[in-house]
């Protein structure tokens, strides 16, 4: 398909303004991975700077000599021992000084942890030139409207068997079956051989929004050479093969038979082929469909522009209003299947959702899985709308969700039909980084030649061997909070952790400067520590330090404020300590007078 170059719409082809133009590697005669020679100089380095050892932030640097090439820049959901975190992102300091060494950047699909860390991170790299299918595109530009003093994205569109040259590097997109459309792997042609970069994957013979997986187009790339091949790792510790989302229809589809009252489903806002599921169902049993979660709002509003998902004229109507309508004609599909604190779905399960209350006879469906850490706020929202007498299906009951990566079956079935020479496992905790490594192994990778690394650690790459350098490159967490980015680090972070668990004791001391003493009694704010009304016995006895502790100070030092804020947070803090087993942050304030 021809590309396309969005600055707000898109324009030109993918030749325009210096983008190399697209080259046919079926006839290059180097595309062969092992008649490359070895040298020092022509080693790649790959460079993983999120995605690998934990979920999401996936985020690869290729670099030959003084040329890298970008692949996705995601972000992941913070901890839950990091409060007021929006996002994580990687950090991208190995960058710093090498933005015109930046041949491009190639967006794979269109999930957030993929392109999420796009408007936090591009101008700090120099807004490098970014590739990626037409949902993506149009995804990643839409969300960029919420940063209007960034400047303009320079994104190019394009598609299955696009080829495009950035730098010394060729790389060709192919389809790949995934949770979402406009999901491509990628072929790269280096100076040191063919890199194949399967992207998130699966193989499912009767997918939604697309067509089963091309085999033959896999074995014909395959047959072109694979030096190495990075594997997605996500789905590695489940056995067999992953689900049709055919079966996933089926079984969502006796759910519509069966109920008699409304249809309340949650699933990913990125889960497009899902949604798409739900509104065929509703409309094929009479339903009409309420849309409720800003995210899925937009993404709904992009893939239907794109013709990416369908519905019938009149099938969506207003969530205020389905009042309106009786109870066995609503379907209503919305986001926080994760138990986020404000989504919809948490809303209705505690009966705030301003538009409607549960009853009996409704049916919930929660047509995702749970992400690891979220099981006890996904618990809160059963139990709150198993109260209210609906009846809830998840996919521990029945077959209503299916993941979008491949399971071992898929990704042993990959490494034998590439036969890459060496692999690297990708995406995915470390448990299945190793596991990815320990298929590789049964489907006939030499041991020797399977290198499982971790963000930050650097893997050098020639034609006849991989090497992990000692030094690594720097991959702490980048925290995004509202505008912030990176403001928020190590200090900061753990002073909210402490404010979440132990609370706050501000102590405010009136000083007379010239008598350096205490005037009158501080005064003591408690914020999470203890009930102020219920401790007297401990203020008393606090006040009484407090003075103590300053008219010393005052006496020894000749009035030195910061000495006795000091003072009094290490003096306070351990008496606290002492009688609470509590360690509030102490913030001492000292007026002169």
């Amino acid at each position: 398909m021809q590309n396309k170059r969005y600055t707000k719409k898109p324009v030109r082809n993918a030749s325009h303004r210096g983008a190399d133009k697209p080259v046919n590697t079926n006839n290059n005669p180097s595309s062969n991975a092992q008649s490359v020679p070895a040298s020092k100089s022509q080693n790649l380095r790959i460079i993983p700077l999120g995605g690998l050892g934990e979920f999401g932030k996936n985020m690869m640097l290729l670099e030959y000599q003084n040329q890298i090439l970008i692949i996705d820049a995601g972000f992941r959901m913070p901890d839950e021992d990091m409060p007021g975190i929006d996002y994580l992102i990687s950090n991208t300091s190995y960058l710093k000084g090498k933005e015109k060494n930046i041949v491009g950047a190639i967006i794979t699909h269109g999930h957030y942890d993929h392109f999420g860390a796009i408007p936090y991170t591009w101008p700090r790299i120099g807004n490098p030139r970014t590739f990626a299918g037409k949902l993506a595109a149009s995804i990643i530009m839409k969300r960029q409207e919420e940063f209007p003093d960034h400047p303009k994205l320079d994104i190019t569109q394009i598609g299955h068997g696009s080829k495009i040259k950035l730098g010394v590097f060729k790389i060709e997109f192919f389809r790949q079956n995934h949770s979402t459309p406009d999901n491509f792997g990628l072929f790269i042609e280096t100076p040191v051989g063919n890199i194949l970069h399967t992207s998130d994957f699966k193989f499912d013979a009767a997918p939604v929004n697309d067509k089963p997986t091309d085999f033959n187009f896999l074995e014909q790339l395959a047959k072109r050479g694979i030096l190495l091949m990075m594997c997605d790792s996500t789905g590695s510790e489940s056995e067999g093969h992953s689900l049709s989302e055919k079966t996933i229809y089926e079984s969502l589809e006796k759910i519509f038979q069966e109920a008699s009252g409304r249809i309340i489903s949650s699933t990913f806002a990125s889960h497009l082929n899902r949604i798409q599921q739900l509104i065929s169902l509703a409309e094929k049993y009479n339903r009409k469909v309420a849309i409720a979660g800003r995210s899925l709002e937009t993404n709904l509003e992009i893939a239907r522009n794109l013709k990416y998902l369908t519905m019938k004229k009149g099938t969506l109507v207003k969530a205020r209003d389905i009042s309106k309508y009786p109870d066995n004609q609503v379907s209503f599909i919305c986001t926080g299947a994760q138990g986020e604190e404000r989504a919809t779905f948490m809303r209705i399960a505690t009966g705030e959702y301003r538009h409607f209350n549960l009853k009996r006879g409704d049916s919930i469906v929660f047509s995702s899985s749970v992400i690891p850490g979220n099981e006890r706020s996904v618990q809160v929202l059963k139990d709150g709308f198993y109260r209210q007498g609906a009846k809830v299906y998840h996919y521990q009951m029945m077959d209503i969700h299916t993941s979008g990566h491949a399971y071992q079956e898929e990704i042993s079935k990959m490494t034998k039909i590439m036969k890459p020479k060496f692999l690297l496992p990708l995406h995915g905790q470390y448990s299945m980084l190793v596991k990815t490594a320990e298929l590789a192994r049964e489907a006939g990778v030499s041991p020797n030649n399977i290198k499982v690394i971790e963000n930050g650690q650097v893997l050098n790459i020639n034609a006849n061997r991989t090497l992990i350098e000692e030094k690594t490159v720097p991959v702490n967490y980048i925290m995004v909070d509202g505008l912030g980015v990176g403001d928020v680090g190590e200090v900061v972070l753990r002073d909210r952790q402490n404010l979440s668990q132990d609370g706050m004791f501000v102590i405010v001391a009136v000083i007379d400067r010239q008598a350096g003493k205490v005037k009158g009694s501080p005064d003591i704010i408690s914020r999470g520590f203890v009930y102020l009304r219920e401790s007297q016995e401990l203020l008393r006895e606090t006040r009484k330090r407090v003075i103590g502790i300053i008219n010393k100070s005052s006496k020894e030092n000749t009035l030195n404020p910061t000495y006795i804020k000091d003072e009094l947070r290490n003096k306070i803090g351990d008496f606290l300590f002492s009688k609470t087993k509590r360690r509030p942050i102490i913030l001492p304030v000292i007026i002169e007078v």
